[in-house]
């Protein structure tokens, strides 16, 4: 379990495909502390990590979630947004995220607002109704609030902080991000279809 709040940005060292995908990234986090079979979330991918040394980490990969994540776009030098799991005496200060990528979204348009930058993005008609102005959404394992909602896409925005220490810095248009619903939305849509089918 996480809280979308990014506390490092990893970058991709090493990939190697034999049978699943094996990365390494690189992170500032302290691994002699990290123990092997710790969840990472990556980008939003609630990855195992499976080897470690000093700044870097392994984790391995299956090939559901690289043909359903941005992972299988990952080269050599992407920047991760890594968020560590949440523990008891943890702040919760996004909200609750599981690092179960519900599919991916693409960006429509970027532009500067004030200091901020405003980010439009596109998801399959699926996904769309989980989606609520002022709601919560996770995009590459950040915790977002809605903004703005209009048939199948979205806004948000990026406050500068954010900005600078995450991934999004180097987003371009067209990029996809890992996005995961808000898990209250999507028990609540659960519960609204099984009332109006009875």
């Amino acid at each position: 379990m996480f809280t979308g709040i990014i506390t490092d940005i990893g970058r991709v060292q090493h990939l190697e495909k034999k049978g699943d995908l094996k990365v390494v990234i690189a992170t500032s986090y302290d691994t002699e502390f990290i123990s092997i079979g710790a969840s990472i979330c990556c980008s939003g991918v609630c990855l195992t990590l499976v080897g470690k040394g000093e700044h870097w980490f392994s984790v391995e990969v299956s090939k559901e979630t690289t043909d359903n994540t941005t992972i299988g776009s990952w080269k050599v030098g992407t920047s991760v947004n890594l968020e560590r799991s949440l523990q008891l005496k943890d702040e919760l200060g996004g909200h609750i995220v599981s690092g179960h990528i519900d599919g991916t979204a693409e960006l429509i348009a970027l532009e500067k607002e004030g200091d901020s930058h405003r980010l439009s993005l596109r998801v399959e008609p699926k996904l769309s109704k989980f989606i609520a102005p002022k709601g919560s959404v996770t995009l590459e394992g950040v915790s977002l609030t809605v903004n703005s909602v209009v048939n199948n896409s979205f806004g948000i925005n990026i406050i500068p902080h954010t900005w600078e220490n995450t991934s999004f810095k180097f987003l371009t248009i067209g990029s996809y991000l890992n996005i995961e619903v808000d898990v209250i939305a999507r028990y609540v849509a659960r519960l609204m279809n099984s009332v109006e089918s009875r």
